[in-house]
């Protein structure tokens, strides 16, 4: 079996290939477009499809604007829809900034794209057009969403999932700077907020009902949820009834941007703590990442084969992912262009890549 790494970065796309997971082939930048602009241009999200094996990167050109590029054979050529992918309605005065997430149906061809304005796309042909999802961009509350440091973006997007054992073809889940999390159990034609528990340090009051700027949802193998909250670790097995519940200590900070369920356990879970909302700076200037396997009862560092000399780059919100593999790997790259992957059920870690671009997003596949 064979294992691809996508990597986005501040500029371009990088891909590493193994076979055993410990000795990676790293390629890049990609020439994803024709005249060469994308490859040194941000790539803020990138998607493996599981039905088909296609990859999708949402990068922006410093010329032509942002678009949805998508390879069938692995990243060795890449392809550009002939019209815009994805594109504002006229009659919503909105202006399409970049995509944030990719995130794959049941439905052979059905992708989701969350994106900047706070949106939700979906595409029923695999990613080569998508249409705005009206209700959520209707949404009442959305007038009181307001951008995060990083964007007005949705930045989590899980189709099928409300909570432990609470899973519908027509169930979504997402997550935005700043709003909340929302959910949907009808296929996006109404929408409710789902933040109970979840803190707003930021506003008046201090747990609304929406106005949280959740940095990150991540998904158990049982449907329970762990999110990073701007201020906050928090878990949940029922957003939208009981709540969320603060996880948060054991951990040397509240504050980060990315959290990683393991896929087949869901007590276990990966965090990547921050210094604080105004210090975006490693905890003791030391790369380090926390696990808990209690549901976030307790956290213990998980550091065997990181850096052990001062380091500051820090993992943000998509730079952390797990390949799903019955013996799953873990991966993440930080913003000192560095990229680590364990294979051992996060007992250590090795180095992938050294010396990229700012690492943005990280998405790996069994292909």
């Amino acid at each position: 079996m064979a294992y691809l790494l996508l990597i986005g970065t501040r500029k371009g796309l990088f891909t590493a290939r193994s076979e055993d997971r410990r000795r990676w082939e790293v390629e890049g930048p990609h020439r994803i477009d024709a005249a060469d602009y994308a490859s040194m241009s941000a790539v803020y999200a990138v998607g493996v499809d599981p039905h088909t094996g296609r990859l999708l990167a949402g990068a922006e050109s410093s010329h032509f604007g942002p678009s949805v590029w998508y390879s069938d054979d692995l990243g060795r050529t890449w392809h550009e829809p002939a019209s815009a992918p994805i594109a504002f309605p006229e009659d919503t005065d909105a202006s399409f900034v970049r995509a944030w997430q990719f995130a794959f149906g049941d439905d052979p061809g059905t992708v989701y794209a969350g994106v900047e304005p706070h949106a939700l796309f979906r595409s029923t042909d695999g990613g080569l057009s998508f249409e705005l999802v009206r209700a959520l961009w209707d949404h009442p509350h959305r007038a009181e969403w307001f951008p995060g440091a990083g964007g007005a973006a949705i930045h989590t997007v899980l189709p099928g999932v409300l909570g432990a054992g609470d899973r519908s073809p027509d169930a979504i889940t997402v997550a935005m700077s700043t709003g909340g999390v929302y959910q949907t159990r009808d296929g996006g034609a109404s929408w409710n907020p789902a933040n109970r528990g979840i803190s707003a340090v930021f506003l008046p009051e201090e747990e609304p009902e929406f106005g949280q700027c959740v940095h990150k949802v991540a998904v158990a193998p049982d449907g329970s949820m762990y999110a990073q909250n701007h201020h906050g670790v928090y878990r949940s097995a029922d957003p939208a009834g009981e709540g969320w519940t603060a996880v948060e200590k054991g951990l040397p900070t509240d504050f980060g941007f990315a959290v990683v369920a393991h896929p087949h356990r869901p007590l276990s879970a990966f965090n990547f703590p921050v210094v604080s909302q105004e210090v975006h700076l490693t905890p003791g200037d030391r790369l380090s990442v926390y696990r808990t396997d209690d549901g976030g009862g307790s956290w213990r560092p998980a550091v065997r084969g990181l850096p052990q000399d001062p380091y500051f780059g820090i993992v943000l919100r998509d730079g952390a992912c797990t390949d799903g593999a019955d013996v799953p790997g873990f991966y993440f790259g930080t913003r000192s262009g560095d990229v680590y992957a364990s294979t051992d059920d996060g007992d250590s870690w090795e180095q992938v890549a050294a010396h990229l671009p700012d690492v943005l997003c990280v998405r790996a596949a069994e292909v």
